[in-house]
């Protein structure tokens, strides 16, 4: 579904990427890990289509993105580390924002879809200012979900949350990758990486699959590789 060739991306002289590749099927759970500023954010920006690469490709089900920029909402739900929402406004005015242009039912869905499955049936009305850290996540993640894409890209969603949230997020996570999406997150939670089908380590712009070994063995690698 996922192919990634060759992504670099520059700032003036700083290279942040420097050919980052790798590709990713249906119900893939797809984990970078690197150290902060290592370009992380960089790649998932590209991969959503929010940022633009210097050079390289990507395909999602071998259709160009880069030239059909409409294809990122298609096939990308992105939900960035920094808040995505419009906070003067309400938990339902921000649902409604993202799904009009989706097929989906915003009733329907805050009594049996993700809205509702995430507790955003009882915050409706709250101005999302007034939220939770928590709160505003799940509220984050819904609105990604609004046009059902085959594609969630998600950017340390587990970061400053308590334990009642990540552990939600780590279930729907495990719904989605089942009924065959594709996930693709960074992050430094070991809850949020024990259940990956792959790891990359993201170290001077080069993107390194780690293989076969248990996530903590991975992780101690990674930091070993990162701190020396």
């Amino acid at each position: 579904m996922i192919q990634v060739n060759s992504i670099c991306k520059n700032y003036g002289k700083n290279h942040i990427l420097n050919g980052a590749t790798f590709n990713a099927k249906k119900g893939e759970y797809i984990a970078i890990v690197g150290a902060n500023g290592c370009g992380k954010s960089t790649l998932l920006g590209i991969l959503s289509g929010s940022r633009k690469s210097t050079s390289g490709s990507i395909l999602y089900d071998g259709k160009d993105p880069i030239k059909n920029p409409k294809l990122f909402s298609d096939y990308v739900g992105y939900v960035p580390q920094d808040n995505p929402l419009m906070d003067k406004l309400s938990v339902l005015d921000n649902l409604r924002f993202w799904y009009c242009e989706s097929t989906r039912n915003l009733d329907e869905d805050l009594k049996t879809g993700v809205p509702a499955r995430f507790g955003l049936d009882s915050y409706k009305n709250y101005p999302v200012e007034k939220l939770s850290g928590g709160m505003r996540k799940r509220l984050s993640i819904a609105c990604a979900l609004a046009k059902s894409p085959p594609i969630l890209i998600l950017d340390e969603p587990g970061a400053s949350l308590d334990i009642i949230c990540k552990e939600d997020i780590k279930y729907y996570l495990k719904t989605y990758i089942k009924n065959g999406g594709t996930v693709i997150i960074t992050s430094h939670e070991e809850a949020e990486l024990d259940f990956c089908t792959r790891m990359y380590l993201l170290q001077n712009g080069i993107l390194t699959e780690l293989l076969d070994k248990p996530v903590g063995q991975k992780l101690m690698e990674r930091m070993i590789a990162i701190h020396g």
